[in-house]
């Protein structure tokens, strides 16, 4: 992996951090996940008018994108109402590296080095040895951990579908761009249905969500897409998840959760991987 791409994408996770810490923050978690979605629209709809449009193959992808984006936010909302950032953040996360691994060596022909594989199973590893974090941490709710187990499953499958529909589309940023639209849209034609208040709300109390945490989510992940096409999509998706290093540092810094030995070595473990992911194919 070049150190242009790495470098995009540790910064990706920063910002992906700090956009899920702002949602969980927040009191309204639903208005602000609603907002952080659609302030994704603004930014998008500014490149449409800049870059080319995707190529024809690439519509299947974006429209199973578009599906999987949206359970993954229905997904994670509802882990957020009932868990800490410290522990839905890690759990989610942590799995999507691994299953995105799995079916790209299994199914999509990838081949990756021993050490490529290593770091992943690093990463992935020290992300879920959170589950081991004691039960007045929130770890041990089983209803939030299997909300955050599936919100994974949702991570992993659109990583692998957004990847693939970028390479085919000729544009990363087009692709992404217009999924953001469609994704925004079928938010607001949600939430207009099933809780049209909170569409309210966003011009009010979800002003702050819309503007830094759509923006910051909509360059977190156009950086992603963008790297999808320059390197395997199993080593672009477990560098991404080294941003749990970031959410607990945000979640002991500002939002007061609390820190422990096993966090210390989950964070340790993430960042080693990170490390042999770096120089993997140097």
């Amino acid at each position: 992996m070049s150190s242009q791409v790495f470098l995009a994408v540790v910064a990706a996770a920063l910002l992906h951090a700090s956009w899920n810490a702002l949602v969980k923050g927040g009191a309204d978690k639903t208005t602000s996940m609603a907002a952080v979605v659609l302030g994704h629209m603004p930014l998008a709809a500014l490149l449409l008018l800049l870059v080319p449009a995707p190529q024809p193959q690439s519509y299947p992808y974006l429209a199973a994108g578009v599906l999987l984006h949206l359970g993954y936010q229905l997904f994670l909302l509802q882990s957020y109402k009932i868990g800490d950032l410290t522990q839905v953040y890690p759990m989610a996360r942590g799995s999507a590296p691994l299953l995105v691994a799995l079916v790209s060596v299994g199914f999509l022909g990838v081949t990756l080095n021993n050490l490529e594989i290593l770091a992943i199973l690093v990463i992935g590893g020290g992300i879920l040895s959170l589950a081991l974090v004691r039960r007045q941490d929130g770890l041990r709710n089983g209803k939030a951990a299997l909300l955050a187990l599936v919100t994974g499953c949702f991570i992993a499958s659109y990583s692998l579908v957004d990847g693939i529909g970028a390479r085919e589309a000729g544009t990363s940023v087009g692709f992404y761009a217009w999924l953001a639209i469609i994704n925004g849209i079928m938010m607001a034609a949600f939430l207009a249905i099933r809780a049209p208040h909170v569409l309210r709300r966003v011009a009010g109390p979800g002003r702050m969500p819309f503007v830094v945490g759509g923006t910051a989510s909509f360059v977190a992940y156009a950086l992603v897409t963008w790297a999808f096409t320059q390197a395997p999509i199993a080593l672009v998706t477990a560098l991404r998840e080294t941003s749990i290093v970031f959410a607990l540092l945000i979640g002991v810094v500002f939002l007061k959760e609390r820190l422990d030995l096993v966090k210390l070595v989950s964070t340790f473990l993430t960042l080693a991987g990170a490390a042999l992911l770096r120089f993997a194919r140097a």
